[in-house]
């Protein structure tokens, strides 16, 4: 499914070292600030691998719009990435998409869907990179919004684009060691090859599905199509529980007192 080595990618990060973001500092580090230079790592050791191929998301628009200077308008724009599924994903929306400019690029954006985008002749692999202190306890972190991922398997139905979307994660579990991080474990994952039955959406946590990333089930056999039907079969699912639960819980007592 993946045009990625993934597992040499893995293995290239096991062991890895960085610099302890704030050394002169001797507080807690978030964990944000502590992945980040594991994120650039992964970022390099892609880029090296597929020169010509590995961009951060904001790197692609930018270069996919300076090579074509002619296309200026917001549709023109997104013309340009020719995939229903990919303009969901990766675009930046009618006004920043019409207001970019040469002199006035995209920037980085934490809310990005890709940390990671590998572009082939139509095909899109969303790669995000999750880091985990494995010498702390901590919930499984956000992965993507329940919703979005609902929207996208819809687009990939009504257009029939089940071979061109792929979307994967890569965790380094670290610990830190003084001065420096020391990776001491890398995982991959594929969101398409886990069963959707087995992916958790927190609806208290703006409809996140949360997972580390070394325990995402890989046992998915059947098509993309099956897998996009089913996953929205369980998504309205629970969406269809958590509104009978809203209304039993903040409407039906109410309603008494309203006549």
């Amino acid at each position: 499914m993946s045009r990625v080595d993934f597992d040499t990618l893995v293995a290239s990060m096991r062991n890895q070292t960085v610099d302890r973001p704030n050394k002169e500092s001797s507080g807690t580090l978030s964990g944000h600030a502590a992945g980040e230079p594991f994120e650039k790592n992964v970022y390099h050791k892609l880029k090296e691998l597929y020169p010509a191929n590995i961009f951060k998301q904001y790197e692609y628009l930018n270069d996919l719009y300076l090579r074509h200077p002619k296309h200026i308008t917001v549709e023109q724009r997104y013309a340009l990435l020719d995939s229903p599924t990919a303009l969901f994903l990766l675009s930046r929306g009618d006004k920043a998409t019409k207001e970019w400019t040469p002199e006035s690029i995209f920037e980085e954006k934490q809310n990005d869907t890709a940390d990671i985008l590998f572009c082939d002749k139509g095909f899109y692999d969303i790669i995000d990179v999750k880091t985990r202190n494995t010498s702390k306890t901590a919930q499984p972190p956000n992965i993507i919004s329940a919703y979005k991922l609902a929207k996208m398997c819809a687009l990939m139905i009504d257009n029939e684009e089940f071979d061109n979307i792929n979307i994967d994660y890569v965790e380094i579990d670290w610990k830190e060691q003084g001065d420096i991080l020391k990776c001491t474990d890398a995982h991959h994952g594929n969101l398409f090859l886990a069963n959707p039955d087995t992916l958790y959406i927190n609806w208290a946590a703006a409809m996140q599905i949360q997972f580390h990333v070394c325990d995402l089930d890989q046992n998915w056999k059947a098509t993309m199509e099956e897998w996009s039907r089913n996953y929205l079969r369980i998504f309205v699912t629970s969406a269809e529980a958590r509104c009978r639960k809203m209304r039993d819980t903040y409407v039906t007592p109410f309603l008494k007192y309203l006549s």
